[in-house]
């Protein structure tokens, strides 16, 4: 057996779709369709040189990585790579070989240190800390049974907040983009990023195929954006919060559980039966907040850090 690693093809759907069957394989919680595998790809930033890689065995797609610089962020040098293969086809030499080709066109790139999420697992931890990665912080994917699971009750907005969908913003998303470039600072992350380009923001969230605007809710207070709660679905049952904030002003209220509240609501009587969350094992409160709706924590991954020279 061969195993060989390329990079993915521009304008194939059926390499986009190798590439999307894989990373549900090894990553269930997380939303992986054609369509955004090949959005991803096409519509990337250019100076993020995002290569996302595919390792093949005797020309069966077994294993993927993506591959980039953290364009966005004030430290130069930051780089992501995440490789995940298909759980049926590990130890074949896949993740090896996936691993090294991406740090050799980082290290190319003029990357200093690699960023790597590795799920909790202590094999998974073993081949990276044999590859000189140090863990460092950790963060849970958390899962609720939208069919059969109980929802906290629906609550009317109080006086002088009104809910509503980033649908009604197709006209003028800035407010938008604003409300989540403030809240964005405020993440838990170990790479400092800076959300400043509203036209790159457009492209890579505002109209990623996954972003689904009818069920993203958005509390305004007098008008003005306040919370939100970012939803992405994979067009089938599955769907996802991929951001949950608040306006520093406006914090203490309640507004990003009302607006989360609002639209789960909404997602189970469109009929998706399962939605999924990310939170960062340090972020208590809002750990807090997803275990009073009822999401149960279904796999946790560590994030490895290699310095590079």
């Amino acid at each position: 057996m061969t195993v060989i690693v390329r990079e993915l093809r521009h304008g194939d759907p059926v390499d986009a779709a190798g590439f999307a069957r894989i990373r549900r394989q090894a990553l269930p919680f997380v939303l992986f369709t054609p369509e955004s595998v090949a959005y991803d790809l096409e519509r990337a930033h250019p100076d993020s040189h995002y290569r996302p890689l595919v390792a093949e065995e005797d020309g069966e797609p077994i294993g993927t990585a993506q591959v980039s610089l953290v364009h966005d962020s004030p430290e130069p040098g930051q780089a992501n790579l995440n490789i995940y293969v298909h759980p049926e086809r590990t130890g074949r030499g896949a993740g090896s070989l996936l691993a090294r080709t991406a740090e050799e066109q980082l290290a190319a790139l003029g990357a200093t240190r690699l960023h790597s999420w590795v799920l909790d697992a202590p094999e998974n931890r073993a081949f990276a800390e044999k590859r000189g990665y140090r863990a460092a912080r950790s963060a849970h994917f958390l899962r609720l049974d939208l069919a059969n699971g109980t929802l906290p009750p629906l609550q009317s907005p109080p006086d002088g907040v009104e809910l509503r969908t980033a649908a009604d913003f197709a006209d003028d998303p800035r407010p938008l983009f604003r409300l989540d470039a403030e809240t964005s600072l405020d993440e838990p992350s170990d790479i400092e990023q800076e959300l400043t380009d509203y036209d790159a923001w457009l492209t890579e969230t505002w109209h990623h195929p996954l972003l689904n605007l009818e069920l993203t809710s958005v509390a305004l207070v007098d008008g003005r954006p306040a919370a939100f709660s970012a939803a992405r679905t994979d067009g089938a049952t599955r769907y996802g919060t991929v951001m949950t904030g608040t306006g520093r002003a406006f914090r203490g209220r309640g507004l990003a559980k009302l607006a989360k509240n609002h639209s789960l609501h909404r997602a189970r009587a469109a009929g998706f039966t399962d939605a999924f969350t990310g939170n960062d094992a340090g972020n208590g409160p809002m750990l807090a907040i997803n275990t009073w709706f009822g999401y149960e924590i279904c796999a946790t991954e560590v994030r490895y850090v290699r310095d590079l020279g």
